[in-house]
């Protein structure tokens, strides 16, 4: 035995070794392609080019609340498609939506269309093969943003060059012939897209005309030819014939099935694809601003706040005077951003937030940093609400989430809250990739729009009014004001909980624990 454990601790000391002494190629040979702006005259062009002519500086805006909905919208944009098809996402999963996008994308390379896709690298493991059948295509080209060198065994990456591959691109969008883009929370796979039905899921993006579409294409540009975006070509393992068929079968199969499965025939049902390629999608024509770090972000240091988009999402919705509604999965304000909210409250706006529970988060250690946080919020008049993760939040899909990275703890949940998305005086409203938490703001790079749509911040407002006291605990200070109790309001009327609802009193400890270590600079 001893002979045994020997072998075993040098052979994973060899693996590590070899995992150390891996590294990314050399500057590789890359060409530098911009977004095609001549795409007028493409169905899509034809489409929008009249109303947004008739709304000179403003943007077309249209919510994509459901699941279902927002991967209708995604598929009716690809089959639409005639000139390019732009995709950047931190997740895209190889399941039932994340196939049918794949050969949509596919699809569209077959008809002459120039697809380009940036995935960051961290949740490919697994995918080399399928992503390098598509990278072959002529007519698509893939980028993976600040891959990793170790494809197979990826801690070694994390062992050897944590402070680099802890740096990613949280950045979402889906833009076809740099006329509609799809922006927002959601990266692309079931639990995001409404094909999943283990867990409640809530998140929010919008698909967007006009204007702002040429910004989103622009800040796409300045990803794609990046130094950090490498040539699929370059990372992947070479593809041998049987691989690259096996991976087209792949593909084929499964796209195929799915096809023809309930989940199919229910977005068809929807009826969305009808409507935008009619001219029936009711696109609200608002001043809309992007906002969204600059790939240079990954590679600078985090006290880089010249790179920050935080102070750039902060101006564009403007100082509240009146009201602040701030919805975030992962929510760690930190000291800055608590006094911030501490001194917006003291000037009488009335906040109220809403993140997940503990029961409902599946990144626990982020739940035990805003937790040292609470008391003081509190104490200063800021509403906290939580997530039950029994709840199904208007319009959500039954969903799983597991958009967090590197790593995560966390756990189960009936219901998980994933939306991004923050009003101010219910006229400015913004949905992107942002969570208020260290990551997003000093070491991912995020993305989204600023729309001054008092329809759609109103819509944000009344569900505060209206659902969220149901649908979530409210954190409330204990007589004396020394601990925390939670408020859960039910059709028999309030429960008061006095410890951390939907969770057992050792996850609870643990939280404790995780709470006073130095880790808050990685949540």
């Amino acid at each position: 035995m001893g002979a045994s454990l020997s072998r075993t601790v040098r052979s994973v000391a060899f693996a590590f070794a070899l995992a150390a002494c891996a590294s990314l190629p050399g500057a590789p040979p890359r060409v530098t392609t911009l977004a095609l702006t001549d795409t007028s005259q493409t169905t899509l062009g034809r489409l929008l080019g009249p109303p947004a002519a008739a709304h000179p500086g403003r943007s077309g805006a249209h919510a994509l609340v459901a699941g279902r909905e927002a991967f209708a919208a995604r598929h009716a944009l690809a089959q639409a498609a005639q000139r390019s098809i732009d995709v950047q996402y931190y997740i895209w999963h190889a399941d039932v939506s994340g196939a049918l996008l794949a050969r949509a994308l596919w699809d569209a390379a077959e008809r002459g269309v120039r697809v380009r896709m940036l995935l960051d690298d961290i949740n490919t493991k697994g995918l080399d093969p399928l992503l390098a059948t598509l990278d072959a295509h002529p007519n698509i080209e893939l980028r993976l943003f600040n891959p990793f060198a170790n494809r197979g065994w990826r801690i070694g990456d994390y062992v050897s060059d944590f402070s680099r591959v802890n740096r990613r691109m949280h950045n979402k969008s889906f833009t076809v012939d740099n006329q509609a883009s799809v922006v927002g929370g959601r990266n692309v796979g079931d639990e995001y897209m409404g094909a999943e039905t283990s867990v409640a899921f809530t998140d929010l993006d919008v698909v967007v005309a006009g204007p702002v579409v040429r910004d989103i294409s622009d800040s796409f540009d300045r990803y794609w030819n990046s130094e950090v975006a490498y040539p699929a070509a370059s990372i992947l393992p070479p593809l041998d014939e049987a691989t690259r068929a096996a991976a087209q079968r792949q593909l084929d199969e499964l796209s195929g099935r799915v096809q023809a499965s309930g989940y199919m025939e229910a977005v068809r049902r929807l009826g969305v694809a009808e409507r935008m390629l009619a001219g029936e999608a009711a696109l609200e024509w608002v001043p809309a601003r992007l906002v969204a770090d600059p790939p240079e972000k990954v590679v600078n240091p985090p006290e880089r706040k010249d790179l920050h988009m935080l102070p750039l999402l902060t101006e564009a919705l403007g100082r509240p005077e009146r009201e602040l509604l701030l919805v975030s999965p992962y929510f760690v304000p930190g000291e800055e951003g608590t006094q911030a909210l501490l001194a917006l409250a003291r000037s009488g706006v009335r906040i109220r937030i809403l993140t997940n529970s503990l029961a409902a988060t599946d990144v626990g250690p982020v739940y035990a940093g805003y937790a040292r946080y609470r008391k003081e919020l509190l104490r200063g008049g800021v509403r906290l609400f939580e997530l039950a993760p029994a709840a199904l939040p208007p319009g959500a899909t039954r969903d799983k989430d597991s958009d967090r990275a590197p790593g995560g703890s966390g756990g189960s949940s009936g219901a998980s809250l994933h939306a991004k998305t923050f009003a101010v005086d219910r006229a400015r409203i913004f949905v992107g990739s942002f969570n208020l938490d260290p990551r997003s703001a000093r070491l991912n790079t995020e993305m989204g729009v600023v729309l001054e749509s008092a329809r759609l911040a109103s819509t944000l407002g009344d569900a505060f009014d209206r659902d969220v006291p149901r649908k979530a605990y409210e954190a409330v200070l204990a007589p004396g004001g020394d601990s925390v109790e939670w408020i859960e309001r039910t059709e028999a009327g309030e429960v008061r909980h006095t410890s951390t609802p939907g969770v057992g009193p050792l996850r609870v400890m643990w939280m404790g624990v995780l709470g006073i270590l130095p880790i808050e600079w990685l949540l």
